[in-house]
C-alpha cells in the first residue's frame, strides 16, 4: 500500500470538492524553529492548516527520552479534531520538499488508528513546480471529534532495544547520515557515534534520484538486506528522521516496525551506554 500522493492526484481531488479532505503544512528547521512558520504564514497550499514539529509533534525534552519525545496522544487527537480531522478525513501532509516532518505526523497518524493519511510527494516546491495555487489565507475549519484507536507497540524504549539487541531478536537502524553514523562530525549533539549493533540506511535512501519517493519495488529493493519476518527498530538523532523510513518499509511489506522515538539524542544522555563509530 502507497502512504503517497502525487501533486495531480491531490489538485484532482481538490477540484473535485472534497470536502472530506484536510491539508496540513509542517514545513520545519531543526536549527530555526520558527521558519517554518514563517514560512506558512508567508503561503501555504489553499485550505491547508499548521502543526509545528515542537509544539504539536513533540513534548518538551527533559533529561532523558531524547530532543523530541513524543506528544501526549491524547492531547494530539483534540488538536487533530480541532482542524477538522477525524477518522474519515484524508490527511495530506506536505514538507518543504520531502522532507522529515511530513513522515513524523504520517506515523503519529498511523499510531492513532488513522488510515486515510498521506504525504504529498515532493512537497511544498513540487506543487508550485506544477502551477499549484498557494495563497497567505488561514482557513476556517469546522471541528471534528477525533477518536483515537490506539495502535499498540509501534514503539520501543532504551531497555527494549537493549534487551532486543543482546538477543539478537531485532534489526537496529540509524536512519542518519553516514558521516554522523560514523562519529566524523555531529551538529546537533555532545556526543558522535551510533548505537552499538545499529545498521545504517540514511533515511534519503528511500528517495530516488530526482528526489522522488521510490516505488513499492524499489523499497523492496532497497530494503532487501533486511528479512520480512524480522522485527525492525528504527531510529535516528530524536525520532523525526526515523519516520521517513518506518514509512518505507511499511510500504515495503514490512509489518513489524517500530520507532525508538528517543534514538541516539536518548541513547547518549547516559553516560554508561558505549558508542560505536565504525560501520555495521
Amino acid at each position: 500500500m502507497s502512504y503517497i500522493i502525487s501533486v495531480p492526484r491531490l489538485k484532482k481531488r481538490l477540484e473535485n470538492n472534497n470536502d472530506n479532505t484536510v491539508i496540513v503544512d509542517v514545513r520545519f528547521q531543526l536549527k530555526n524553529s520558527e521558519a517554518g512558520r514563517k514560512q506558512y504564514i508567508k503561503d501555504h497550499l489553499p485550505g491547508a492548516v499548521y502543526l509545528d514539529l515542537e509544539k504539536d509533534l513533540s513534548s518538551k525534552a527533559a533529561k532523558h527520552g531524547g530532543k523530541h519525545p513524543l506528544p501526549d496522544m491524547e492531547k494530539l487527537a483534540r488538536k487533530l479534531g480541532n482542524i477538522g480531522i477525524d477518522q474519515e478525513t484524508c490527511v495530506v501532509i506536505y514538507d518543504q520538499t520531502n522532507d522529515m516532518f511530513a513522515a513524523r505526523l504520517w506515523w503519529l497518524l498511523h499510531c492513532l488508528g488513522h488510515e486515510r493519511s498521506y504525504v504529498l510527494d515532493g512537497g511544498y516546491e513540487e506543487w508550485v513546480r506544477q502551477g499549484g495555487s498557494v495563497t497567505d489565507k488561514v482557513p476556517v475549519i469546522s471541528s471534528k471529534l477525533f477518536n483515537p484507536v490506539m495502535r499498540e507497540e509501534q514503539t520501543v524504549n532504551i531497555d527494549e532495544v537493549k534487551q532486543k539487541l543482546e538477543k539478537d531478536a531485532a534489526v537496529l537502524i540509524d536512519s542518519r547520515e553516514m558521516d554522523r553514523y560514523l562519529g566524523k562530525t555531529e551538529p546537533l549533539y555532545h556526543k558522535a557515534g551510533h548505537i552499538p549493533g545499529a545498521k545504517n540506511y540514511f533515511w534519503k535512501g528511500v528517495l530516488n534520484d530526482r528526489g522522488a519517493w521510490k516505488k513499492d519495488r524499489e523499497l523492496q529493493e532497497h530494503f532487501s538486506a533486511i528479512p520480512e519476518e524480522t522485527e525492525v527498530i528504527v531510529s535516528c538523532g530524536s525520532g523525526i528522521s526515523a519516520c521517513p523510513n518506518i514509512l518505507a518499509l511499511k510500504m515495503a511489506g514490512y509489518e513489524n516496525v517500530k520507532l525508538y522515538p528517543g534514538s541516539f539524542s536518548d541513547w547518549i544522555s547516559y553516560d554508561e551506554n558505549k558508542i560505536e563509530t565504525k560501520e555495521e
